[in-house]
Formats: structure tokens, C-alpha cells, sequence
């Protein structure tokens, strides 16, 4: 892995057209702040830029629905963003603006650089224009009948009805949202990016250099380079946006995704005088979280445009997310189908970091997933309140009780098994957070915060101090169990911080230490509280979420709800509804016969014994107990549940499944799994208990 000297992460820029909803937070924000503050806790050079992306053909449409001029839309809108942010603990550097004239001189002059070195393609075309508004139509601002699904609405780059992409031409009956007019063709010239120069470039830097991106990322890197690149215009026709830095190029402007990367660059010129050693110098890591619907522009065309210039650096990573749905229906802005962040902390006052962990512990990593107010309040009362904030509260409960309200002495002499196995989860935990940290792997690092949270509430019911005084050796057990639970205590102040800063803040209080504490060299020190020292009296971390409230918000999310029917997911929800199927049904695996079915033979089951697989973080080790013999089956199941939770538990198997070798362990069957729109995974068993062994059919 390359050496660097300093690391500058961007997320990317939220049109300031609307609020932001917790699909931004999802998508790209929290990652890339959870990211930036463990880096920090690293104590590494790192700055974290963003800011509002303010031209394009979305403020224009937002100033004339509300009457108002685009710039009064984006200070509104700016605003309004930049404090959703703040107050969700998004730790900018610098959350800057398009606008700013530092801004429109950068981008003004990095197309000047393009420009003279003869790299764009001048290029007469034709274009929708609006006689009656006299100014050309960019795709947003035509509307008229989609062809895929009739919708009467739909905009000429999109319908948001059937999702379909479309271009002005295929829309029928087509009309100008500025006038009402038929749209006419007139001629109009650009300057075009020829992307295809840049082809065999991209195909090594990205297909062969960067092999590590997540999946999702180099495979839609890859559909793109295989189907060839073409020039893409990089000005627009219009009046608002930078101006084409060109003699006689009145009312044209720089496209939007031209100038809106490099919003990047601006922002860090703005944050500090030394931002070209963050751009310019090879020993800098450069990292973009986006969600998915930006992956083109970071990974094809920014780049493209930044090894065009030549005086900039590449970005290492590109760490983009999937989607988040609400409650099973794709967010729409245009429906208000969304759940927005302003909205939410005003709902939930006190409670932006439980926003944070469910958006985290659900984060849509590697594949869409589904927020529902059900999770949200089942993650924070299950696993926020009975498990973390439990086992914290406990800690300093009993320490008060059984201790004096001071850090027990630590009897080396009077370690048992329980303290030394929970010592080394504690170390253990560090290297696995780290890594998958590292990684871009946040769900993963926050599921290794609670779990270690979940081993200590077991360490306390298993040492039960209360029941110790007046034994023998009793006080040594006492001190020994709250001493390391505290250790643990300040431990998970550290590890939870990058996830929920203002939860480890209020540990940093209850513990009387100072900031200093979460550098991350200190995780997994078991001297981290001093013996002896007194701490504050416990306050509870987190509060239990009512049904009442969940209720509201769903409720408020229907009535809020412009009426209209869901989006499906690209072409098979239409192949569903043309077959009578709603959209928002499941694609089904192709049909089979019953002597397809009958073929698998499944058997009821009981594990009687689970173990972690070695090096495997998603792997457990089960004995099935089937009645007649006992079966070794290997499970992808670890990152749901641990072992000692499901000893006892009652399964389905597929008993005839072909033996399969799974880290040199030989996996004798198949354990029956139901997975729901949360991607949490759940048991499929029998209603009554049944013996093992027994016949399913």
C-alpha cells in the first residue's frame, strides 16, 4: 500500500434546489465522516471539503416553482443544508459554495487550461428552444408523455413514474416548462470533452490500478468503458452558472458537472494557503464518497478532466454507496417521498446520533437497502438501549455501588478465564475495527462496536459481582470485573466516536477524561482509567423510542406523500405490471416443476454447537443435530448473530445438498434463512417445536 503524507476526502456537493433527506446522510456524508474522524483519531493530516453545488437546470426549476430568483434559492436552500449537517455532527473543514467567486475563477480557469491546450471539440448541434421564452430548453425543462408508460408528466432527461431514461425526442407531445410552447430545433454551439481520448487511459488506471473499489463501482466503470466513451458538451445555453470563459460566448455557461468536482478544489483553496500540497502532490490520498448515481462523474470524467490538466492528483478510492428506499418505495423529492433531515431533528431533538447509527448499522454498502421508522425504532431500543447503553450504565451503576464511586484496584494475581477472555476481545476488537475502517467497511466496523458491547453485558451476568461480597476472595472479584468493565467502558468511548460523537462525549463526561483520550493509539489499553479515581454518576446514553412516535412519522410520511404510484427498479417492475404484478412486488426466480422441489430434502434441526470460523468474519461453524446423525455446516450467518445466541435454536436443512469445502472445513448441508428489506437475516423454523430429523414439505 503506497505511503501518504496526507489524506483529503470529499463528499459530493447536494444541489441546493431542496432540504437534504437521510438518503444523502446514507449515501455519502456519514460514511465519509465517520472516515474523517477516525483518521483524526489517527492523528493523520486530513481535511474533509464540501459544500453546495448551485448552478444547473435544478435551481432554475426550483426559483420559477417558487417565484423567487435563483440566487435567493440557493441562499435559502444553502443554508438550510449547511446547518442539517452540522447539527448531524457532518465535521466539514470547510462546507463551502459554488457560488463564491474564489469558486467561478477556479473552474473558470481550469476550462481556460483545457481550452488552450486544444483539447475541447468545438461542435454545432441542435438543441430544443422556446420561441416565447427565447432561450434554449435544456432536458429538465421539457416536458411531455413518456412512451414507456404513458405518464403525462414526465421530463426529458427522466420519468420519475416508470424511472425509464429518456431524451426531448422520445417524449411525445412535447412542451416547454418555461412557456407552455412546442419546443422547435434551433443550432447552437458547445464545446465538447472528447472522453473516447482518455479510453485506453481509464481502462488501465481503473480496470487494472484499481481493482481493490468496491464492487459496484468497478463494475459500473466497467459497463462504461466496454461500451466506449463519446465527447460529452461540458457548456450549457443559460444565465445562471459560470460563464464560458470565451469571447462572444454570451448566454453560455459551464455545464454543471464540469464545474461542480471541481468545487473540491475551490473549497480547499478557500480552508487553507497550502491546499495545492492536498491537489498537487503525489503523497496525497484523495477520496470521494458519493452514492451510486455518481460514480460516472467521479470515476470517468473528473478524473479524465484532472489528467487532461495535469497538475492535479487521482483520486485512491471512490467508496460510493447504494440507495436507501423508505419503508419498501424509492425516495422521491418530486413526491415527497423522503424523510428529511431538518424535519427529523425537530421530531427527535437530542437524538441525531441514533439517526446515525441505524443510517450506519443499515448503511446500503454494497446493495440498495430499506429504512423503515420499525427498524429505526427496534435498532435503537434492541441494541442502542438494551445492549451498548446497558452495558455502560451497568458499569458505572455498580461501580458506585460496589466501589465507592472510584476505579477498583486491579488484582493480577486474581485473574480468571472470564477477565483474561474479555481482556483479549478488547485488543482483538481494536485490529478488526481498524481494518474494516480502513476499508470502507463502516457497517461491519459499528457491528464489532456493539457486539464487544454485547460480550461485556455477558461478562457482568456471568461474574454477577453483586453476588460476591463476603465470599472469599470476594472483593478481588468485585474489583476485577468493575475494573475492567470501565476499561472497557472508556474503550468503547473511542471506538463508538467516529459513528456517535456526541454518545462518546457524554462517556468522556461520565468518565471525567479529556478529548485527548480517543486517539485511536489508545483503543484496546486496558490502563486507560486510573485505579483510584473517581467518576461521575452514571446518565443514561440513550432513550426508548415509543411506538407513538413511530407511528407518527409514518403517518406523516403518507399524509406528506404527493399522490402517485412507486418507482420500480429499472426495466422489471414494468415486465411485473404488464403482467398484473404491483411494482412493488419481488422479481421471482424463473419457474420450476414440483419434481424440481421434490428433489430437496428438508429436515428439521437443532444447533447444538456454533463457533466462530478462523479468519472468516462472516462464517460460523455449526453442529446440527439432524435426530438420526449430527451434521458440520458452514453458515454465512456471523455477522447476524453470534454463537452463544443461537445454541438451542430450531432449523430448517437442506440435507441433500453436495458436501462443500469452506476454509478447509467441510460444510455437510444448508441452514434455511429469510432475509428482510433491512438485510437483517432471521431463522426459518417451524411453528411448534418438532423433534429433529422431521420431514419439511
Amino acid at each position: 500500500m503506497k505511503d501518504y503524507k496526507r489524506i483529503l476526502v470529499t463528499a459530493a456537493l447536494p444541489y441546493a434546489n431542496g432540504p437534504i433527506h437521510i438518503g444523502h446522510l446514507a449515501g455519502c456524508y456519514l460514511p465519509a465522516d465517520i472516515y474523517t474522524r477516525y483518521q483524526r483519531a489517527q492523528r493523520r493530516d486530513i481535511k474533509f471539503v464540501g459544500g453546495s453545488d448551485e448552478h444547473g437546470v435544478p435551481i432554475t426549476i426550483r426559483a420559477m416553482k417558487e417565484g423567487i430568483t435563483p440566487q435567493q434559492v440557493v441562499d435559502k436552500y444553502h443554508t438550510l443544508i449547511k446547518d442539517s449537517l452540522e447539527k448531524m455532527g457532518i465535521s466539514f473543514d470547510i462546507y463551502s459554495r459554488t457560488s463564491n467567486p474564489v469558486h467561478h475563477t477556479t473552474a473558470s480557469d481550469f476550462f481556460k487550461k483545457l481550452y488552450d491546450k486544444g483539447l475541447f471539440e468545438e461542435k454545432e448541434t441542435e438543441q430544443y428552444y422556446d420561441e416565447k421564452a427565447n432561450t434554449f430548453l435544456a432536458d429538465r425543462y421539457i416536458t411531455g408523455t413518456c412512451p414507456v408508460c404513458g405518464n403525462p408528466n414526465a421530463f426529458g432527461d427522466q420519468c420519475e413514474k416508470c424511472g425509464s431514461s429518456l431524451s426531448p425526442e422520445q417524449l411525445i407531445n412535447p412542451r416547454s416548462t418555461l412557456s407552455d410552447a412546442v419546443p422547435v430545433k434551433r443550432l447552437t454551439k458547445h464545446w465538447y470533452f472528447p472522453l473516447q481520448h482518455y479510453e485506453a487511459w481509464l481502462k488501465q488506471w481503473v480496470l487494472e490500478d484499481h481493482k481493490e473499489w468496491k464492487n459496484n463501482v468497478y463494475g459500473q466503470c466497467k459497463s462504461w468503458l466496454d461500451n466506449g466513451l463519446q465527447s460529452r458538451a461540458m457548456t450549457r445555453d443559460s444565465n445562471w452558472g459560470i460563464k464560458v470563459p470565451l469571447p462572444d460566448t454570451e448566454g453560455k455557461v459551464l455545464y454543471v458537472w464540469f464545474d461542480a468536482p471541481i468545487g473540491y478544489i475551490s473549497a480547499t483553496k478557500e480552508l487553507t494557503a497550502q491546499w495545492a500540497d492536498y491537489w498537487c502532490k503525489e503523497d496525497t490520498k484523495l477520496v470521494h464518497f458519493i452514492g451510486k448515481d455518481n460514480i460516472v462523474f467521479h470515476c470517468i470524467i473528473f478524473p479524465s478532466m484532472l489528467k487532461a490538466h495535469g497538475d492535479f492528483v487521482l483520486p485512491d478510492n471512490v467508496p460510493a454507496n447504494e440507495f436507501l428506499n423508505i419503508e419498501g418505495d424509492k425516495v422521491s423529492t418530486s413526491r415527497n417521498w423522503a424523510v428529511w433531515v431538518n424535519e427529523y431533528l425537530e421530531d427527535f431533538p437530542g437524538c441525531e446520533d441514533v439517526l446515525r447509527y441505524v443510517l450506519c448499522a443499515n448503511a446500503p454498502e454494497t446493495k440498495d437497502n430499506d429504512f423503515t421508522w420499525k427498524d429505526f425504532q427496534d435498532r435503537n431500543n434492541n441494541e442502542l438501549v438494551a445492549i451498548f447503553g446497558n452495558f455502560v450504565n451497568r458499569s458505572l451503576v455498580l461501580m458506585h455501588k460496589l466501589c465507592g464511586g472510584k476505579v477498583p484496584v486491579f488484582h493480577a494475581a486474581a485473574v480468571d478465564g472470564d477477565d483474561q477472555q474479555l481482556m483479549d476481545d478488547i485488543q482483538s476488537a481494536k485490529i478488526r475495527i481498524t481494518q474494516s475502517i480502513e476499508e470502507y467497511r463502516f457497517r461491519e466496523a459499528l457491528y464489532e462496536i456493539i457486539d464487544l458491547s454485547r460480550k461485556g453485558n455477558q461478562y457482568l451476568q456471568k461474574k454477577e459481582p453483586w453476588k460476591k461480597a463476603g465470599v472469599e476472595n470476594g472483593q478481588q472479584q468485585i474489583d476485577n470485573c468493575i475494573h475492567l468493565s470501565l476499561q472497557l467502558t472508556a474503550n468503547l468511548a473511542i471506538f463508538i466516536n467516529p459513528f456517535l460523537p456526541k454518545t462518546s462525549s457524554k462517556m468522556l463526561h461520565m468518565l471525567k477524561v479529556v478529548e485527548r483520550m480517543l486517539d485511536w493509539k489508545n483503543a484496546g489499553s486496558l490502563k486507560l482509567l486510573r485505579e483510584g479515581y473517581a467518576l461521575r454518576a452514571p446518565e443514561l446514553l440513550f432513550r426508548k423510542i415509543e411506538d407513538s412516535e413511530i407511528n407518527a412519522q409514518v403517518e406523516k410520511l403518507k399524509a406528506n406523500a404527493v399522490a402517485g404510484s412507486a418507482t420500480p427498479k429499472g426495466g422489471e417492475g414494468r415486465l411485473n405490471e404488464a403482467a398484473g404484478i404491483p411494482s412493488s412486488a419481488p422479481q421471482l426466480k424463473p419457474e420450476i416443476v414440483y419434481d424440481d422441489f421434490a428433489k430437496l430434502d428438508l429436515r428439521t434441526g437443532k444447533v447444538v454447537a456454533a463457533e466462530k470460523v478462523e479468519k472468516a468474519d462472516k462464517l460460523l461453524k455449526l453442529e446440527i443435530d439432524l435426530g438420526f446423525e449430527k451434521r458440520t455446516i458452514v453458515s454465512g450467518i456471523a455477522l447476524h448473530f453470534k454463537p452463544e445466541d443461537i445454541v438451542g435454536k430450531q432449523v430448517v436443512v437442506v440435507a441433500n445438498l453436495a458436501p462443500r469445502k469452506m476454509r478447509g472445513i467441510e460444510s455437510n448441508g444448508m441452514i434455511l434463512m429469510a432475509e428482510d428489506k433491512s438485510g437483517r437475516l432471521h431463522f426459518v423454523h417451524t411453528e411448534d417445536e418438532i423433534e429433529p430429523g422431521a420431514t419439511v414439505s
